[in-house]
């Protein structure tokens, strides 16, 4: 798990707390959409979880539904980069990934570098953050 920036707003740090609950979830296509607890996160339902610990989002959402999601273009504490088929975040300077999870790092989503590509993608953030 990670910690959250001493600096950070409050809803960031509930962002990092939530996104920490799951962190080593395993991958299951569809998991996170009939309910926020399950046994295993799609890469948008990791996502929709995270922002759902901090009041940021009401419902999960496809990767596709978060092209749309909040204000275009990077954010100051999050990053939402979303298309038809994946999304993953940034968040406090840290990457939030499904593609992240492997043998390598423990399979743990959290990443200090970028693990899926930053082409194909539309880049959104909460509003305010």
């Amino acid at each position: 798990t990670v910690t959250a920036p001493s600096n950070a707003p409050q809803a960031i740090k509930n962002v990092i707390a939530a996104a920490n609950q799951i962190a080593f979830k395993p991958y299951i296509y569809g998991g996170g959409h009939a309910s926020w607890i399950a046994s295993g996160y799609d890469c948008s339902g990791s996502v929709s979880y995270a922002l759902h610990g901090a009041g940021l989002i009401s419902a999960p959402e496809a990767s596709g539904e978060l092209e749309s999601y909040g204000s275009a273009g990077p954010g100051q504490w999050i990053t939402i980069w979303a298309n038809a088929g994946h999304t993953y975040m940034r968040i406090g300077g840290l990457y939030f990934d499904t593609a992240a999870q492997g043998r390598t790092n423990g399979n743990d989503r959290w990443s200090a570098t970028r693990i899926s590509p930053v082409s194909g993608y539309v880049v959104r953030h909460p509003i305010g953050y």
